[in-house]
Protein backbone atom coordinates (compact mmCIF):
# COMPACT_ATOMS: atom_id res chain seq x y z
CA UNK A 1 0.00 0.00 0.00
CA UNK A 2 1.60 3.49 -1.19
CA UNK A 3 2.50 6.09 1.74
CA UNK A 4 0.54 9.19 2.09
CA UNK A 5 1.47 12.36 2.78
CA UNK A 6 -0.18 14.99 3.86
CA UNK A 7 0.41 17.16 1.06
CA UNK A 8 -1.03 14.86 -1.36
CA UNK A 9 -4.73 15.72 -2.59
CA UNK A 10 -7.25 13.96 -0.67
CA UNK A 11 -8.81 10.83 -2.02
CA UNK A 12 -12.11 10.94 -3.97
CA UNK A 13 -15.25 9.18 -2.79
CA UNK A 14 -16.66 6.57 -5.14
CA UNK A 15 -19.80 8.02 -6.82
CA UNK A 16 -22.81 7.04 -5.59
CA UNK A 17 -25.59 5.33 -8.19
CA UNK A 18 -27.38 7.96 -10.27
CA UNK A 19 -30.95 6.88 -8.39
CA UNK A 20 -29.43 7.76 -5.45
CA UNK A 21 -27.21 10.95 -6.03
CA UNK A 22 -30.18 12.36 -7.65
CA UNK A 23 -32.66 11.77 -4.49
CA UNK A 24 -29.67 13.24 -2.10
CA UNK A 25 -30.20 16.55 -4.33
CA UNK A 26 -34.28 16.06 -4.85
CA UNK A 27 -33.92 15.96 -0.83
CA UNK A 28 -32.06 19.31 -0.72
CA UNK A 29 -34.21 21.41 -3.19
CA UNK A 30 -37.57 20.17 -1.20
CA UNK A 31 -35.85 21.10 2.03
CA UNK A 32 -34.40 24.25 0.44
CA UNK A 33 -37.97 25.18 -0.88
CA UNK A 34 -40.02 24.31 2.72
CA UNK A 35 -37.29 26.10 4.48
CA UNK A 36 -38.57 29.32 3.96
CA UNK A 37 -41.98 27.89 4.84
CA UNK A 38 -40.66 27.49 7.86
CA UNK A 39 -38.79 30.37 8.63
CA UNK A 40 -41.48 32.38 7.74
CA UNK A 41 -44.22 30.48 10.38
CA UNK A 42 -41.60 30.18 13.28
CA UNK A 43 -40.84 33.56 13.14
CA UNK A 44 -44.75 34.95 12.86
CA UNK A 45 -45.38 32.42 15.93
CA UNK A 46 -42.67 34.43 17.57
CA UNK A 47 -44.02 37.72 16.21
CA UNK A 48 -47.27 36.90 17.63
CA UNK A 49 -45.88 35.57 21.00
CA UNK A 50 -44.19 38.93 21.70
CA UNK A 51 -45.84 41.75 20.66
CA UNK A 52 -49.44 39.76 19.78
CA UNK A 53 -49.23 39.83 16.21
CA UNK A 54 -47.01 39.14 12.55
CA UNK A 55 -47.77 42.59 10.37
CA UNK A 56 -46.50 42.19 7.12
CA UNK A 57 -43.91 44.69 7.35
CA UNK A 58 -42.68 43.66 10.53
CA UNK A 59 -42.11 40.15 8.58
CA UNK A 60 -40.45 41.24 5.55
CA UNK A 61 -38.20 43.25 7.74
CA UNK A 62 -37.34 40.14 9.99
CA UNK A 63 -36.87 37.67 7.18
CA UNK A 64 -34.77 40.68 5.09
CA UNK A 65 -37.08 40.54 2.14
CA UNK A 66 -39.13 43.54 0.70
CA UNK A 67 -42.93 43.88 1.38
CA UNK A 68 -43.84 42.65 -1.79
CA UNK A 69 -41.63 39.24 -1.38
CA UNK A 70 -43.57 39.24 1.85
CA UNK A 71 -46.61 39.54 0.74
CA UNK A 72 -45.95 36.68 -2.35
CA UNK A 73 -44.89 34.22 0.62
CA UNK A 74 -47.36 34.87 3.24
CA UNK A 75 -50.62 34.04 0.14
CA UNK A 76 -48.78 31.01 -0.29
CA UNK A 77 -48.89 30.36 3.41
CA UNK A 78 -52.45 30.88 3.02
CA UNK A 79 -53.20 28.32 0.43
CA UNK A 80 -50.99 25.77 2.27
CA UNK A 81 -53.43 26.18 4.65
CA UNK A 82 -50.88 27.27 7.22
CA UNK A 83 -52.09 31.50 7.90
CA UNK A 84 -54.79 33.70 7.69
CA UNK A 85 -54.37 37.11 7.27
CA UNK A 86 -56.84 39.82 8.90
CA UNK A 87 -57.31 43.23 7.45
CA UNK A 88 -55.78 45.66 9.09
CA UNK A 89 -55.01 43.08 11.72
CA UNK A 90 -52.11 40.97 9.93
CA UNK A 91 -51.20 37.40 9.73
CA UNK A 92 -52.07 34.70 12.23
CA UNK A 93 -51.45 31.51 11.69
CA UNK A 94 -53.91 28.32 11.65
CA UNK A 95 -53.86 25.22 13.87
CA UNK A 96 -51.36 23.59 11.11
CA UNK A 97 -49.42 26.57 10.99
CA UNK A 98 -48.27 26.70 15.04
CA UNK A 99 -48.08 22.64 14.73
CA UNK A 100 -44.77 23.36 12.08
CA UNK A 101 -43.85 26.51 13.75
CA UNK A 102 -43.68 24.55 16.96
CA UNK A 103 -41.77 21.50 15.16
CA UNK A 104 -39.70 24.02 13.39
CA UNK A 105 -38.32 25.80 16.68
CA UNK A 106 -37.76 22.01 18.58
CA UNK A 107 -35.66 21.36 15.39
CA UNK A 108 -33.59 24.43 16.18
CA UNK A 109 -32.73 24.26 19.65
CA UNK A 110 -31.53 20.89 18.97
CA UNK A 111 -29.13 21.65 16.28
CA UNK A 112 -28.39 24.66 18.58
CA UNK A 113 -27.48 22.57 21.24
CA UNK A 114 -25.62 20.08 19.33
CA UNK A 115 -23.77 22.79 17.89
CA UNK A 116 -23.32 24.23 21.26
CA UNK A 117 -22.14 20.72 22.84
CA UNK A 118 -18.82 20.21 20.19
CA UNK A 119 -17.98 23.70 21.36
CA UNK A 120 -19.51 25.79 18.58
CA UNK A 121 -19.55 29.96 19.80
CA UNK A 122 -23.73 31.07 20.70
CA UNK A 123 -23.98 33.59 17.74
CA UNK A 124 -22.37 31.11 15.54
CA UNK A 125 -24.48 28.20 16.78
CA UNK A 126 -27.69 29.92 16.18
CA UNK A 127 -26.30 31.43 12.95
CA UNK A 128 -25.75 28.17 11.39
CA UNK A 129 -28.55 26.21 12.86
CA UNK A 130 -30.82 28.66 10.71
CA UNK A 131 -29.56 26.67 7.30
CA UNK A 132 -29.12 23.24 9.36
CA UNK A 133 -32.13 22.67 10.76
CA UNK A 134 -34.15 22.46 7.63
CA UNK A 135 -31.79 20.10 6.07
CA UNK A 136 -31.06 17.20 8.77
CA UNK A 137 -33.25 14.35 8.37
CA UNK A 138 -35.79 13.33 11.42
CA UNK A 139 -33.34 10.32 11.93
CA UNK A 140 -30.24 12.98 12.08
CA UNK A 141 -31.99 14.72 14.45
CA UNK A 142 -33.23 11.87 16.36
CA UNK A 143 -29.59 10.89 16.84
CA UNK A 144 -28.39 15.04 17.67
CA UNK A 145 -31.45 14.44 20.68
CA UNK A 146 -29.86 11.03 21.99
CA UNK A 147 -26.36 12.05 21.69
CA UNK A 148 -27.24 15.31 23.75
CA UNK A 149 -29.37 12.80 26.45
CA UNK A 150 -26.36 10.30 26.73
CA UNK A 151 -23.88 13.07 27.19
CA UNK A 152 -26.32 14.20 29.87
Amino acid sequence: MPESHADDPPKRAEMPAEPTQASRFGKARTAQSGALMEDYVELISDLIGSGGEARPTDIARRIGVTHPTAIKTIARLKREGLAIAKPYRGVFLTEAGETLAERVRARHRVVVDLLLAVGVPAEAAEQDAEGLEHHVSDATLAAFGRFLRERG
